[in-house]
């Protein structure tokens, strides 16, 4: 369980291919900041961008995760190398909820529809799978690339829907989201509550033997 408050940014050092076919995954290793690494352990779940991952391979400088191929082709950003990655270690009990409650399970991948400057600000629009348009709810949360961000409204268009939020300099000097830009594909997850929510409406009522 992650909170979607990004505590560094890395970097992909390298992409390994798993194996020969299409059907194999890659080993992603990170350089991060040795400091950050301080506590971090073999097994441990780091989110990577919105995505939890495990740590398969620690070094001073930096680890690796395993993504399977399906991983790949529901997420996008992390198996390019050079490209700046948001990273968030795991919460424990004692750890401030300074956001909200984020598994890490990326729900959807979105694209930036306008990322444009307002006074001190930017304002982020993100069109979103229309599956997910349900889940969205004004001034209700939203997981953009593993950052946890409040929608600011909610429009539903054909094809798609459009959420839009403001982001604050601190967010973009802290995170990649500095480096977005109009067509830019982006991880996306729902918020926790609304998915037992929705599951909790929908499912279809037993009824009690007597």
């Amino acid at each position: 369980m992650f909170t979607g408050l990004i505590t560094t940014v890395g970097r992909i050092a390298s992409v390994t291919p798993l194996g020969p076919e299409a059907g194999h995954g890659r080993r992603v290793r990170l350089q991060v900041d040795p400091a950050w690494l301080e506590g971090v352990q073999l097994g441990e779940s780091i989110a990577v961008s919105g995505a939890c991952m495990t740590v398969v391979d620690l070094r001073p400088d930096g680890f690796a995760f395993d993504i399977s191929a399906e991983s790949l082709a529901r997420t996008t950003g992390l198996d390019t190398p050079g490209a700046l990655v948001n990273l968030e270690q795991s919460v424990s009990l004692s750890t401030k909820l300074g956001g909200h409650l984020v598994t890490g399970h990326v729900d959807g991948v979105g694209q930036v529809a306008t990322f444009e400057p307002i006074g001190e600000s930017w304002r982020l629009e993100v069109d979103a799978p229309p599956a997910l348009g349900k889940f969205f709810a004004y001034k209700g949360s939203i997981v953009v690339n593993g950052v946890s961000l409040t929608v600011n409204r909610v429009s539903d268009l054909p094809g798609h829907c459009r959420v839009s939020i403001n982001l604050i300099p601190h967010t973009l000097q802290h995170t990649n989201l500095h480096q977005l830009r109009k067509g830019s594909a982006v991880n996306l997850e729902v918020d926790l509550i609304a998915r037992y929510v929705e599951r909790m409406l929908g499912a279809p009522q037993e009824q009690e033997d007597v």
